[in-house]
């Protein structure tokens, strides 16, 4: 009889163990509620968190491997602090991610403009300083990723209430959306709304990755400064396609290393003043595939940094044929009504629909 209890006990371990360790390769979810949340809260759909900092915090505590989902709800979230997403005891994969997104998302029917969760950041930027110790700007990220395997969806992201441009010489920066690391791979961005303004609201970048396995797909950049900015470690496998890029006083890519197998196709750009950025030395060459642009001052420069856009460049360095249109003066219709399914994109059999550009995979 003993023996029997041992074995009946060993048994229910091992099932407890089993199902312990299954858990731990299952998909996590951790809601975010601005409006009714609360940061000591446990963190599931009835008992959602307050802010996004503190769904990054419970992330990184994980331990384990499996997909993770940070689902935020329609809301505005101020960053008070950088919103840090660096969990080194949890392992993702390419099909088990860490997806932070939307709880509705663009194709869902009952998906509306106003169902974006809004990202504000709100914290205090470093003060940078040059050889001599004086004041060239300064600095911070809103969202940072410092892991590989990582999807961001759905969101409405801007910039930082700043002014941009204190004195001259001076720039002060908001990076809303910042992946930096040692040998970190596959980020992808899609159908968020990058939303800026140089005088109120500046968004300097929407993008900035140092990374392998760039995607950048179905966004919209509408009046930030620059939109994508490829750096430091080589981003092989990277790719930007169908994304609605708007009014942008900076450069829609900026290839500082990014490798020649580089994609870039179906992408609308108009008000743009800059295309492209190579990086100083110019080296490699990148194709472009059926796009538009219309409406630009330069088609491509190489070098430059935060505070300027480089030099001229030579534009064979730009490999396209016939389906890459461009137009050097004129824009596109936008839709500005605010309760429109299509508010700051392309107006329905417009300029530009045939490439299937903006937040909606489903162009139908």
């Amino acid at each position: 009889m003993k023996n029997s209890k041992k074995n009946w006990t060993a048994i229910f371990l091992l099932s407890f163990v089993t199902v312990f360790a299954q858990s731990q390769v299952n998909e996590t979810v951790v809601y975010v509620n601005s409006n009714i949340g609360k940061d000591a809260a446990i963190g599931t759909k009835e008992y959602p968190l307050q802010s996004l900092q503190e769904a990054a915090k419970r992330v990184n505590k994980m331990v384990g491997e499996g997909s993770v989902e940070v689902i935020l709800t329609a809301g505005t979230y101020g960053l008070s602090e950088t919103a840090a997403f660096n969990p080194v005891h949890w392992k993702f994969s390419e099909h088990n991610r860490l997806i932070i997104r939307s709880e509705i998302l663009p194709d869902d029917l009952n998906w509306n403009p106003a169902s974006m969760p809004i990202i504000v950041s709100t914290m205090p930027f470093s003060v940078e300083k040059n050889e001599k110790q004086q004041v060239t700007g300064g600095s911070n990220y809103g969202i940072l990723i410092e892991s590989s395997h990582v999807t961001v969806q759905g969101l409405r992201i801007l910039g930082e209430p700043v002014h941009e441009k204190p004195a001259e010489g001076v720039l002060v920066r908001n990076y809303p959306i910042v992946l930096e690391g040692k040998n970190l791979t596959d980020l992808r961005v899609t159908q968020c709304l990058f939303l800026g303004n140089k005088f109120a609201l500046p968004n300097h970048l929407g993008v900035l990755a140092n990374c392998s396995q760039l995607e950048v797909d179905h966004c919209v950049f509408y009046g930030v400064k620059d939109a994508v900015v490829m750096w430091n470690s080589p981003s092989e496998k990277s790719a930007l396609h169908h994304n609605l890029i708007l009014n942008i006083y900076g450069a829609a890519v900026w290839t500082w290393s990014t490798s020649e197998d580089f994609k870039f196709y179906n992408n609308v750009i108009s008000g743009a003043n800059v295309l492209w950025v190579l990086d100083k030395e110019a080296k490699n060459t990148y194709k472009i595939k059926n796009s538009l642009l219309i409406g630009y001052n330069q088609l491509v420069n190489k070098g430059g940094g935060p505070q300027d856009f480089g030099v001229a460049a030579d534009p064979n360095k730009l490999k396209y044929t016939s389906d890459f249109k461009i137009i050097k003066t004129g824009g596109l219709d936008i839709e500005e009504d605010q309760t429109s399914r299509y508010y700051l994109q392309l107006k329905p059999t417009t300029l530009g629909t045939s490439y299937g550009a903006g937040l909606f995979y489903k162009t139908n």
